[in-house]
């Protein structure tokens, strides 16, 4: 079994690389973006 981690605002600097990060570990990443407005 996979752990799972909601990432908020992944498509930041910090974001991006922490989902990098976790995926290379076998983590399920999943992530929130804000709109566009």
């Amino acid at each position: 079994m996979r752990i799972k981690a909601l990432i908020t605002g992944i498509t930041g600097q910090d974001g991006s690389y922490l989902a990098e990060l976790l995926l290379s570990k076998g983590y399920e990443v999943h992530g929130l973006i804000r709109r566009a407005s």
